[in-house]
């Protein structure tokens, strides 16, 4: 078992163990990582890029907590969706790379409707 596997299955556990099951809707799962999401930029708020580059070990295991917390809630509404995160991952990195072909944006940080695709 992957550890991507591995992780969906210790998350569905931990909620039927609480029987959580009942609550965790993707609607619900969504409206979580969202919170999570801003607990993660909250850990950089009022920081320089400099400052951001080099977190405190404190700093860093705040920033750590919460990658987690975002992943575990991605991991979850992805089960309950019945989507496997790699193979959407996958597919979203083939659809990235046809947006933003590497010989047309290399380098530049636009968005792909500013650049002309033949």
């Amino acid at each position: 078992m992957d550890n991507l596997q591995k992780l969906k299955t210790d998350m569905y556990d931990f909620a039927v163990e609480r029987d959580w099951l009942q609550f965790q809707t993707p609607k619900n799962l969504a409206m979580a990582l969202t919170a999570e999401a801003g607990e993660l930029l909250e850990c950089f708020q009022w920081l320089n890029p400099e400052q951001s580059e080099n977190l405190s070990a404190e700093q860093r295991l705040a920033v750590a907590d919460e990658i987690a917390d975002v992943q575990l809630y991605l991991v979850r509404l992805a089960d309950s969706l019945d989507l496997d995160i790699y193979s959407e991952c996958k597919r979203k990195i083939q659809l990235n790379a046809a947006k933003y072909p590497a010989q047309l944006v290399k380098g530049s940080s636009k968005k792909y409707t500013a650049y002309k695709l033949d």
